[in-house]
């Protein structure tokens, strides 16, 4: 298979690390052989929207061309932190409000249709990236961000489901690994039921999910066998009839993905370049 497409790409506008000026974004795509491509810089809830604005004023300020799109990056929050950061009852909640909410929290995004036409933005891409307000215990985690995937797979707003059981933080050992919890040391602690779930959730709701090389399939992080039991996960949603997106999820200064790499793992997994999700030239 041949990478032609990315369609989870942040700017050094994004609230978090990521440091890429769009015009590099634009001549680095052009040498990799990516034709169609997004930005999709963070949302966590409106107090992030300048960051938004900002993005889409550098993005227009290059003359983006009809295959170079205008998304967004909505993370899964609370409607208890919305309120939360309604009421400016944090100081700046760049993250949105990652303690003291009650478990099992009812969720949101911090993104409105308003919004939407207010920045031009064409699609969004919806990820599951923390766990709202229950015990760090693996059982406790599994369950929630599957109800997390679920709620982005039938969200009217979200067009792709970002990096399904991606996890960060929390269990990283002194080593810089994730060797064990939450899915690590095996992936089937997750049950299949729910992959069967968000699969069908997908396809009825007419979304994507992303494969994700950056977060997930280069991580340095992640072990091998986590990865090579990935890589079936990924099979197994395609034979399940579900779209899959590429989203490199750069987050770096230059746009140094390496894609031979993944086109080698993806031609075991039996996904073609024809699979893939894409959006048309505008």
């Amino acid at each position: 298979m041949k990478i032609t497409s990315d369609w989870h790409i942040h700017s050094r506008n994004s609230c978090d690390q990521a440091c890429m000026a769009v015009a590099d974004l634009v001549r680095e795509a052009a040498a990799k052989g990516i034709e169609d491509f997004g930005l999709t810089d963070h949302i966590h809830t409106p107090y992030n929207l300048p960051d938004l604005e900002r993005s889409r004023e550098e993005y227009d300020s290059v003359a983006p061309s009809p295959r170079f799109h205008f998304g967004v990056e909505a993370s899964v929050v609370s409607k208890w932190e919305l309120d939360q950061v309604a009421a400016g009852a944090v100081a700046k909640p760049v993250y949105g409000v990652r303690r003291g909410g009650p478990a099992g929290a009812d969720l949101a995004l911090g993104l409105t249709r308003d919004d939407i036409a207010r920045f031009g933005i064409e699609y969004v891409v919806g990820g599951t990236h923390w766990p709202m307000y229950v015990p760090y215990e693996r059982d406790a985690i599994i369950r929630e961000f599957h109800r997390q995937n679920l709620f982005l797979a039938q969200h009217e707003l979200v067009d792709i489901v970002a990096h399904p059981w991606w996890w960060h933080g929390h269990w990283r050992g002194d080593n810089g690994m994730f060797e064990a919890e939450p899915w690590f040391d095996d992936f089937g602690h997750i049950p299949t039921s729910m992959h069967d779930e968000l699969a069908a959730t997908v396809v009825e709701h007419g979304k994507a999910i992303e494969i994700n090389p950056g977060a997930i399939l280069l991580n340095p992080g992640y072990p091998e066998r986590f990865k090579e039991q990935y890589l079936e996960y990924l099979a197994g949603l395609k034979a399940r009839g579900v779209r899959l997106s590429i989203g490199s999820d750069c987050h770096s200064q230059h746009y140094s993905i390496d894609f031979p790499t993944v086109e080698t793992l993806l031609d075991r997994t039996g996904i073609r370049t024809e699979d893939l999700w894409t959006l048309p030239p505008r």
